[in-house]
């Protein structure tokens, strides 16, 4: 399933790499594309995984990575 979420305060294209390779790792995402210049993540997760829980496991991610970026839901 293809979920793609609006990011607020990415700094730069590095943190976005990061947020990817860190990303990535989590249980249910299949892939992961961070895009610094759209502020938005698009993210293919495994179906039946519970949204809202990986979206709270991606938020502390992408904080661990720029504490002044979020998602916005």
């Amino acid at each position: 399933m293809k979920l793609v979420v609006r990011m607020e305060d990415l700094d730069c294209a590095h943190c976005a790499q990061k947020m990817e390779d860190k990303i990535c790792k989590l249980s249910g995402v299949e892939s992961v594309s961070v895009s610094f210049m759209a502020q938005k993540m698009i993210l293919q997760i495994t179906e039946g995984t519970d949204k809202d829980d990986l979206l709270s496991q991606i938020e502390k991610t992408v904080k661990s990575v720029d504490k002044n970026c979020s998602i916005v839901r």
